[in-house]
């Protein structure tokens, strides 16, 4: 397997082209939008050299990276020739759906094809496709050239030799598989959004602040990033998507979202992306300073 194409040219997108064409893989990355396949591409060439800084990478495997990747706005053009499609869109069901049955329509017979998807059920994506047997989950962690796991998710369909492919093509680019099966939230958002919604909760309910509620996590737990900065980190309107993913999928009530994370999303208050969370962000600053709302 050698050609491999990416629907999907935003954070999880590039990140995915630029670890399978630092690997030695061809690739097509593929994004209806060509200004964002520009910025993917500049996105991807910052990361090289943030490699290169570090002597984790050479000039020519820098050079050798991005000669291996091809951007394209059309999915048919961009999946023609492709042994694995890989889809890295927004966490919307409907919208993966829609690139699913055009993956389908024009991808060779077969081709695997893969969703980097952190909560939506793999079963449901396959259904809409004539290859069922072919379709697994493959996410990616954030950010994809630094982390090292890939929770790969079996569908109800999927076929053991699809399995052991991905789990070795994982191994191929320097990843630690963990294979899972396909319910609400899988098995990293199953366990991490609750926890990161208790946390909003406890700052909801005032039984801390922002910076004691991860000060806790992090000494006390030894965790890398407090619940709330990750949250954050991760996007809020994408943990609110993942817990209404839950709380449908297992119909409990312990799932659902607190109402100040809800809030936030309709104030548009999305974290990292949008310039405030939790805390806010400026550009060109790392300093972790905690929203005025909080203070």
């Amino acid at each position: 397997m050698k050609n491999i194409s990416v629907i999907g040219a935003g954070t999880m997108g590039n990140g995915i082209a630029h670890v399978f064409a630092q690997n030695g893989f061809t690739v097509n990355l593929v994004d209806v939008n060509p200004s964002q396949l520009q910025r993917a591409m500049d996105t991807i060439n910052k990361n090289l050299d943030r490699q290169l800084s570090k002597g984790t990478i050479t000039e020519e495997q820098k050079k050798t990276t991005l000669t291996n990747i091809t951007v394209t706005s059309i999915i048919a053009e961009g999946v023609k020739n492709a042994e694995l499609v890989v889809e890295a869109a927004t966490e919307n069901a409907a919208l993966k759906l829609s690139i699913f049955e055009q993956m389908d329509m024009y991808a060779p017979a077969g081709c695997i094809l893969a969703t980097n998807t952190s909560s939506i059920s793999i079963t449901k994506i396959a259904a809409v496709t004539k290859r069922p047997g072919l379709v697994i989950g493959m996410h990616f962690m954030n950010p994809v050239p630094v982390m090292k796991l890939v929770e790969i998710i079996n569908g109800y369909a999927t076929k053991k030799e699809v399995t052991a492919t991905i789990v070795e093509l994982s191994k191929l680019l320097g990843k630690i598989p963990c294979a899972v099966n396909d319910y609400p939230g899988f098995i990293a958002n199953r366990i991490l959004m609750p926890m990161i919604n208790e946390a909003i909760y406890s700052l909801y309910e005032g039984v801390a602040g922002v910076e004691e509620i991860d000060t806790v996590m992090k000494l006390g737990m030894a965790h890398p990033m407090g619940p709330l900065q990750l949250a954050d980190f991760i996007g809020l309107d994408v943990c609110l998507s993942i817990l209404k993913v839950l709380q449908d999928g297992f119909g409990n009530p312990k799932y659902a979202a607190c109402p100040l994370l809800v809030n936030m999303v309709l104030a548009g208050k999305l974290g990292v992306k949008s310039g405030e969370g939790f805390y806010t962000y400026t550009a060109g600053s790392k300093e972790l300073v905690v929203s005025e709302r909080f203070k």
